[in-house]
């Protein structure tokens, strides 16, 4: 890492959690082809015009996202001031890019939404999507923030008639790289968190489908799903991931559209 990029010290690093510079995590859900990477894009700074190397854009949007998960996890306030001082410094004209390309990647892969709490001042905050409270009921809010996870299988559930089998689940998500028998990077073991964690907490309900032999299992939204979210608030926030999405990628969200529309 350069010395020019690398943040000050003094917030823990969550580890590579930035396998999420793939931003598609639920892109994919929203319209967006899974199988491309942003990272493959040119990306060109707001500011000067010229293109930045993806090698330098990756590794600052992983230091915001770290510095970020940080103030997460402290509850602190955190401002453009003081991000363009502890972690662009010599880098400070590229804030537009990697700050909107870091805030998209937290929201979609962990789903910690940044909110600007003072326009004047570009003071933000940052919260949980949708008001859901699954991340603080793991380890005090110590462990990498998942709901991004559970927002997308609520909304795998939603589509499939709100009981979505486990077949189809497993499906969709190995297409992401969250695989069963494999710990993700985030995520950990995706069986245990969806199967016990997530069921225990009561986000999710996992039954066995009646008279199916081989048994096959199905998944529906649990009572705290319901309690702490909508249906409607998590289309809301699926449209306007769709929208990011396709002002950000325009020639790939109309791929994903024809090949939804050809898959129906």
């Amino acid at each position: 890492m350069s010395e020019l990029s690398k943040p000050e010290e003094g917030f823990p690093d969550p580890g590579e959690a930035q396998c999420p510079v793939n931003v598609q995590l639920l892109g994919a859900e929203a319209g967006v082809a899974a199988s491309t990477s942003a990272s493959s894009l040119t990306v060109s700074s707001v500011a000067t015009g010229e293109p930045l190397p993806q090698e330098a854009l990756k590794e600052m949007k992983a230091n915001l996202i770290k510095f970020l998960l940080f103030k997460y996890r402290a509850k602190e306030l955190t401002s453009q001031a003081e991000i363009l001082k502890k972690v662009l410094r010599d880098n400070q004209e590229h804030f537009p890019v990697v700050f909107s390309q870091a805030s998209q990647c937290l929201e979609l892969v962990c789903g910690v939404e940044v909110k600007e709490v003072d326009p004047r001042e570009h003071i933000y905050i940052m919260v949980p999507n949708l008001g859901l409270t699954c991340d603080v009921m793991l380890s005090g809010g110590q462990s990498m923030p998942k709901a991004g996870l559970l927002v997308l299988i609520l909304s795998l559930i939603m589509r499939n008639g709100d009981r979505a089998p486990e077949e189809k689940v497993w499906g969709a998500l190995s297409r992401l790289g969250v695989c069963v028998g494999s710990v993700h990077c985030v995520f950990g073991d995706p069986r245990t968190l969806l199967t016990h964690v997530w069921v225990q907490q009561g986000y999710r309900e996992y039954w066995q489908v009646p008279y199916s032999y081989p048994a096959r299992y199905e998944f529906l939204w649990g009572p705290r799903a319901y309690a702490e979210t909508s249906k409607q608030e998590v289309m809301a926030f699926l449209l306007r991931v769709k929208e990011r999405a396709s002002r950000a990628f325009p020639p790939l969200s109309a791929e994903a559209a024809r090949e939804e529309d050809e898959a129906a």
